[in-house]
């Protein structure tokens, strides 16, 4: 398995990643109509290359053999979703397409997060994840992360309650 960096032609992949990885993931617990709604904005094109060219978000792809298998996306400072602190480092994505869950992609991309945090010294990690995500909930635990708080997240028109949770470095 190879982490790299993304590129701009790498846009329309990390696209397609994105919308099959969050529909593999959530299509189950949510109405069609609010993932649909959900995916149509948060990713467009135009949005992600809004994303890839801000300079404190940095993506990254676990490739198999050529093949993308999962993605990463981070945020520093400013480009946070929510805490804006220049102390940490937010993992907003990690996504891993659902035929290789098992195979160690995600922890190989938490292990990409990490390093970029120790590279940067900052204080600690942290992300939001929905209380349902049962499986990423165990994931971070697994890996240290402990909640500090909770946020609101609108899926379409559903308003779900995320865990943030946060690991201290």
């Amino acid at each position: 398995m190879t982490i790299r960096a993304i590129v701009a032609s790498d846009l329309s992949s990390l696209q397609a990643i994105s919308r099959k990885t969050f529909t593999e993931t959530f299509a189950d617990t949510n109405t069609e109509d609010n993932l649909t709604k959900y995916l149509d904005i948060a990713y467009a094109l135009d949005k992600l290359l809004l994303e890839f060219n801000n300079p404190d978000s940095k993506f990254f792809f676990a490739e198999l053999d050529g093949q993308v298998v999962g993605y990463l996306k981070v945020n520093f400072g400013a480009s946070q979703t929510e805490l804006n602190d220049h102390s940490s480092l937010e993992i907003e994505r990690i996504y891993v397409l659902k035929e290789f869950h098992g195979a160690k992609v995600g922890q190989a991309l938490y292990q990409k997060a990490l390093d970029i945090a120790k590279e940067n010294a900052v204080n600690y990690l942290w992300l939001g994840v929905w209380e349902e995500n049962h499986r990423a909930l165990s994931f971070y635990k697994k890996n240290g992360f402990v909640e500090f708080d909770k946020h609101l997240f609108k899926l379409g028109e559903d308003v779900q309650t995320d865990l943030m949770m946060k690991l201290v470095l």
